[in-house]
């Protein structure tokens, strides 16, 4: 610490702290990749399920259930079984502590995966992920709501260009209906409260779970919550269908795939933060923009790519906006701690000083 003061010392440290930054980055880039990828196969698989001219299988609710059985068992596995990870102790997660902090995250992320793969039946891939380009919309209001954002005109004004971009891309979608629209904005709104109520409940409490545990304590509670959806909802329709035989390929893969999602999804916003996930959020969304209209043949006119371009440049501003305000907060932690660093070194060399003076004396 005390070579930082030096001219010499002070660039060793820079060089150490970029290589520290580099790699925090690099690392936080592979989790982003992953991420993307696994949301990529996850999207477009589930789009095949659900499709009534694909594989046919309309059970929105049924088919998240089989995903959080799946991703129950191999977490509950994982953590008793073959003891892989170690429960949180510090703190331990008591009855009250489950109830109060992860049960409303299973509740809302039941909701949003429930209402996010209907929308699949209704609407087409690429206009669903036009319609999630209101998702910083989203998390802006709402931490606005519960105070974990300061509201501000121009970050209002930046809102409505967003929610008018995506207006636009509404008004030119080929095949717009008002079921699926209805359920994807649900699904954006469960979502970003999610989003938001991690940080609040987990994080600010300094509970630390690591991907496998998260699932372990969210999954069971989320399939809970979608049983009673499901009774009233789909069971009927599934006992009217008759038998049906599962292609244990198909919904084993499809399980594997989200199992995967589930864990990079709470990987990428432990280990970064939900504006990581946003921004990687835009990325994915143009290629599956691209792959819609290239291999699915869904129909992208001018005025989509025109009103999601709008509602793109006021997403990327909202991040820029985010990313320069962390900036500003870390500088503002190093200085803090330099000067505090550079206070102890004064009373030391003070304290010092004393004693010699003593021992002259």
């Amino acid at each position: 610490m005390g070579k930082e003061g030096a001219g010499s010392g002070g660039g060793g440290g820079d060089g150490g702290m970029s290589e520290s930054v580099i790699r925090k980055v690099l690392v936080s880039y592979m989790y982003v990749a992953v991420w993307i990828f696994l949301s990529f196969a996850v999207i477009v698989y589930n789009k095949y399920i659900l499709d009534p001219k694909m594989y046919n299988w309309p059970f929105p609710i049924s088919l998240t259930m089989v995903h959080m059985a799946f991703c129950s068992s191999l977490a509950v596995a994982l953590v008793r079984v073959l003891r892989v990870v170690d429960l949180p102790s510090s703190p331990a997660m008591t009855p009250q502590l489950y109830v109060a902090s992860v049960l409303p995250i299973g509740a809302l992320y039941s909701l949003s995966l429930w209402f996010s793969n209907s929308a699949y039946i209704y609407l087409s891939v690429s206009f669903i992920q036009m319609l999630k380009a209101l998702m910083p919309v989203a998390v802006y209001s709402i931490g606005v709501l519960f105070k974990k954002e300061t509201f501000k005109s121009s970050s209002m004004l930046n809102m409505l260009s967003i929610s008018f971009g995506v207006a636009i891309a509404a008004y030119g979608e080929a095949r717009f209906d008002v079921r699926g629209v209805a359920l994807q904005l649900a699904a954006v709104a469960f979502e970003a409260t999610r989003l938001v109520l991690i940080q609040i409940l987990l994080t600010s409490k300094g509970i630390s779970l690591n991907p496998i545990t998260s699932l372990y304590y969210v999954a069971p509670c989320c399939l809970a919550f979608l049983v009673v959806p499901w009774v009233f909802v789909e069971l009927p329709r599934l006992r009217a269908v008759g038998t049906f035989q599962p292609d244990l390929f198909i919904f084993g893969t499809n399980s594997l795939c989200a199992f995967a999602l589930n864990l990079a999804v709470f990987l990428l916003v432990g280990k970064t933060s939900a504006l990581t996930m946003n921004v990687a959020g835009v990325v994915k969304d143009w290629l599956l923009i691209a792959f819609s209209w290239s291999v699915i043949r869904d129909t992208v006119t001018p005025i989509n790519l025109f009103g999601y371009g709008i509602a793109f440049l006021g997403v990327g501003y909202y991040n820029h906006v985010k990313l320069q305000a962390l900036k500003a907060k870390e500088a503002q932690k190093k200085a803090a701690q330099a000067d505090e660093e550079a206070g102890s070194l004064l009373q030391e060399r003070d304290s010092h000083a004393d004693r010699k003076t003593d021992n002259q004396a």
